[in-house]
């Protein structure tokens, strides 16, 4: 298993830092994922790696205010509008179509909110590439034990609509991210994980988070490949960040014919940095979801796109 580094340049001009997982043979699948608020693509080691030797090519970014993507502190969190993120999400899967081996997408946390958003609202010439999309632990509401209160966002929006660039730190308890004290640890200790939003950027995830729980945000039956919605969700029932009710009612909305939910008892927040060998159980779901969906045919045109 080999890894590539990289730089990728959206549309307007901001510079993302990416990585690939590669296979040691030819691909079964690819995927493209998404990580979570204060995180970065290089802080899922029990996860990517797993993927490629079982012939899964990962393709990720660190996404814009986050990891090595930022160049300097003022530019921490600030990721823009959700409208921006969707366009930084379109114009770095672009750059992975169209190819004969299927496509997925997968989000962990904000980042399988951003995913769920991007299944209804991404562009429909892109999702048409993408095969299925898988959620980890998504971001359809806070936990109850990770919810800030009414008044603290309502201020939030109030001083953001005046002063959209304002950082503001947001910690992250690392004792409900995973039960593994060698993960907080590491957690706890990662600069890159900094903590730190803009309150325009803040807003945007308030809002997302809201439109989903309260189911404002559909999800067709053809948001894929072929016309076609695949999804699977991963979530443990111990999850103190992201609510595990949320995201089952969310999944139970949907009326595509090919889901899953998956229910990990007594697991925490990050599913693939549970303790091991426990991990490893949902390590092998996600592997078997995609491969199980890798053998049908590709869509006939997806070679003849324009993008």
């Amino acid at each position: 298993m080999a890894t590539e580094e990289g730089w990728h340049t959206t549309d307007d001009g901001k510079k993302l830092y990416t990585k690939t997982w590669k296979t040691e043979g030819p691909a079964k699948a690819r995927v493209v994922f998404i990580h979570g608020f204060s995180d970065h693509c290089n802080n899922y080691d029990n996860l990517f790696p797993a993927l490629a030797a079982k012939g899964i090519e990962v393709y990720t970014f660190d996404q814009r205010g986050w990891g090595r993507s930022v160049q300097k502190p003022a530019e921490k969190g600030h990721t823009g509008t959700t409208a921006r993120v969707l366009n930084d999400i379109t114009s770095f899967i672009k750059t992975v179509i169209p190819s004969p081996v299927p496509l997925f997408m997968m989000g962990h946390s904000m980042g399988g909110g951003e995913t769920l958003c991007y299944a209804a609202q991404g562009p429909a010439e892109v999702r048409k590439h993408i095969r299925g999309f898988l959620l980890e632990s998504p971001f359809v509401d806070f936990d109850p034990k990770s919810k800030p209160s009414f008044v603290t966002v309502a201020l939030g929006r109030l001083v953001g609509k005046l002063l959209p660039h304002r950082q503001m730190v947001n910690k992250l308890d690392v004792k409900l991210i995973s039960r593994d004290p060698a993960v907080q640890k590491k957690y706890e200790e990662d600069d890159l994980c900094h903590d730190t939003g803009t309150l325009e950027g803040l807003a945007g995830l308030l809002d997302r988070t809201a439109d989903l729980a309260a189911g404002k945000i559909k999800i067709g039956d053809d948001a894929g490949e072929g016309g076609v919605t695949r999804i699977w969700f991963g979530h443990g029932d111990k999850d103190g960040i992201t609510d595990f009710a949320a995201s089952k009612r969310l999944f139970d909305a949907l009326t595509a014919k090919d889901k899953e939910f998956k229910a990990y008892g007594g697991f925490y927040h990050r599913l693939h940095d549970e303790p091991s060998p426990e991990n490893q159980q949902f390590i092998d779901d996600v592997v078997n979801w995609i491969l199980s969906r890798s053998v049908e045919p590709v869509q006939a045109d997806a070679g003849k796109a324009k993008l």
